[in-house]
């Protein structure tokens, strides 16, 4: 065993969304880490990313209690393991029951194979689980805030500040969050470390060419995301119709699945855009680069939800940056620290399809300004979106926590691997 080992508490793993957790994983591992996955629910898409293969990190699927039987199982198993129950109780009695019944038996996993720092991602159910798995064992946890689970109306601001206050720190992916977090929970933000660290890529992946130009039936935009609101995809379908209708054909193509798929179909065919507009479904990684990098443009039409939902800085608009492809996006949360107005792409307003036809016109019409903006976008990856200073900078935040947590874990190594048994009992590891 490594002297710092990392249990990252997952709702679900893998999930074919979150490609940033497996590439930060993989960063990790490449420094050395010793991580575990903790995954609180079973993935439920077939479809899985070729990089999966190369995690190291062993996968446990935490059971779920479904019987009275259950739970008692996991406190008898629990009470002569963790001497914090007892303190601990208040809070999993006022937990969800199954969040609750999850953490002690991640608890147990966590002393018996010396866990060190437990670090999850969203602060929503995979927090409240690495908290609650803290207050039991001691063990310090961090997680890193995106966007929903801190922007949708179903925040709890005093849950979220909770979560915030107690842990070793914090880590949100763009100066906007960082700011929103400040201003909202000044009180909990001052007892703990708050870190903006982007999401990073593995740029060896994403190799940088020339930008190019459609030709005639080619594609002339790629869209990429989930078909839900806060993508904007039926901003971008107005668009393309508006250019039509001023006798320019643009055509676009968009990569995803989701809610809104019925919607986004019924507005193409209403607008009669079908020789147009293609939603191709979802792809799997490396078939979506390849689209992107074939793309003239690449367009990023996010808004805000009339949930209060909003994209953080999507990963793979900094994919296309690295690509070559010229972007064009809107000024939604931290979107406009990757793509700044005419330095390494365009921005428009939000919801405005006029000032986005005319952006992407204005990128696929100018050669030189397609050059300018890609080059610079590059660039600018490079130097800040590299998956080595992500994960350089997450280690650094660990670091300080490391010698408590492993005397907290100290006596716990030395326990009898054959009492995993009745943790393991249901789960899965890989």
């Amino acid at each position: 065993m490594s002297p710092e080992r990392i249990g990252y508490v997952l709702k679900m793993y893998p999930r074919f969304s979150e490609t940033f957790i497996v590439s930060e994983v993989l960063g990790r591992e490449a420094r050395g880490a010793d991580v575990e996955i903790f995954s609180l629910r079973p993935p439920v898409d077939p479809r899985f990313h070729s990089a999966l293969g190369d995690v190291r990190a062993p996968v446990t699927y935490v059971p779920r209690p479904r019987r009275a039987d259950d739970v008692w199982g996991v406190l008898r198993a629990a009470e002569p393991e963790l001497p914090l129950l007892t303190t601990a109780l208040p809070e999993l009695l006022a937990a969800d029951a199954s969040d609750a019944v999850q953490s002690l038996e991640v608890a147990l996993m966590v002393v018996r194979r010396g866990i060190t720092h437990l670090h999850a991602h969203f602060a929503s159910m995979a927090t409240t689980v690495a908290r609650l798995v803290s207050l039991l064992t001691g063990v310090p946890y961090s997680f890193t805030a995106h966007a929903k689970d801190i922007f949708h109306e179903s925040v709890d601001p005093a849950d979220l500040a909770r979560k915030i206050a107690g842990a070793h720190h914090v880590v949100t992916i763009s100066d906007y969050n960082d700011r929103h977090l400040r201003t909202t929970y000044p009180g909990a933000v001052a007892r703990t470390r708050l870190h903006r660290i982007y999401n990073g890529l593995h740029l060896d992946d994403f190799p940088f060419s020339a930008p190019r130009t459609p030709h005639g039936g080619e594609v002339d935009v790629v869209a990429v995301g989930r078909l839900v609101e806060k993508k904007g995809f039926d901003v971008l379908v107005d668009a393309v119709a508006l250019l039509r209708d001023r006798g320019r054909e643009v055509h676009c193509r968009i990569v995803g699945g989701g809610e809104k798929e019925g919607e986004l179909r019924a507005q193409v065919a209403a607008l009669g855009l079908e020789g147009l507009v293609e939603l191709t479904g979802p792809l799997p990684q490396h078939e979506v680069r390849e689209q992107v990098a074939g793309a003239g443009v690449f367009a990023a039409p996010c808004v805000v939800g009339s949930d209060g939902n909003a994209d953080g800085l999507p990963t793979v608009l900094l994919e296309a940056m690295a690509l070559g492809t010229p972007c064009v996006s809107t000024d939604v949360t931290g979107i406009t620290e990757a793509v700044r107005h005419e330095r390494t792409g365009l921005e428009v307003p939000q919801h405005d399809a006029a000032a986005l036809a005319d952006a992407l016109v204005r990128l696929l019409d100018d050669d030189a300004l397609r050059t300018r903006l890609a080059a610079a976008a590059r660039e600018l990856v490079e130097r800040e979106f590299d998956t080595r200073r992500q994960v350089a900078a997450l280690d650094a935040a660990v670091k300080n926590c490391t010698l408590a947590a492993a005397k907290t874990t100290l006596d716990a190594r030395e326990a009898p691997r054959s009492a995993e048994s009745t943790v393991l009992d249901g789960s899965v590891r890989s």
